[in-house]
């Protein structure tokens, strides 16, 4: 469930979701960072600002999400979701697990919003990724046929290891995590209620 075998084109077209989220992660960064584009503009045109979402401008709930602040932001992220995210999106199937995925995300960044100053930038796919977290946790308490006793060991020192680390780290928006976290635990029976 976690080890990658895939050829790149089989992972695109078995994780189309999981593929299309990197692929929006990596270009958006890339336009934020090269220096052919007006990077600036892009990237607080896109980020969270909390005081800005205040103010109306409500799809700075969502398009954080997609930016990154620097390379080992995005590589750790995208990184954390190729291995994770192909398991809940051939569970739940694309739509629920892009659905699952952004609300997430957007409840992270709303918990945020609530939580944090005013003027409280934040950018990141890890809300969202901390969402797929809680949705592998209710998982490993409510649907433990799902996944093997090495997988369900897997995941669970995993998402022990993130929170550990958010709380080891003063740059990461923990509210965001824990947000996201709980978020995707309380999301996952709308989005496995089939299975």
């Amino acid at each position: 469930m976690f080890t990658r075998s895939e050829s790149f084109s089989q992972f695109i077209r078995f994780y189309p979701a999981v593929s299309l989220i990197a692929a929006i992660c990596a270009i958006l960064f890339a336009a934020t960072a090269l220096p052919i584009l007006p990077s600036i503009d892009i990237f607080t045109s896109l980020s969270g600002v909390n005081f800005l979402i205040s103010e109306g401008e409500y799809w700075r709930l969502v398009t954080p999400i997609f930016m990154h602040a620097n390379f080992p932001h995005i590589l750790f992220n995208l990184f954390t979701l190729i291995i994770i995210g192909p398991g809940i999106e051939s569970l739940a199937g694309t739509a629920r697990f892009s659905l699952l995925f952004l609300l997430s995300g957007i409840l992270a960044n709303v918990i945020t919003l609530l939580t944090m100053p005013a003027m409280y930038v934040h950018v990141g796919a890890s809300g969202a990724i901390f969402g797929l977290f809680g949705c592998y946790a209710y998982i490993l308490l409510y649907k433990k046929h799902l996944m093997t006793r090495q997988n369900s060991q897997t995941i669970l020192a995993l998402i022990v290891l993130s929170v550990v680390l958010s709380f080891m780290q003063t740059s990461v928006n923990l509210v965001g995590h824990i947000g996201g976290l709980a978020a995707g635990f309380l999301l996952a029976p709308l989005f496995l209620n089939r299975i």
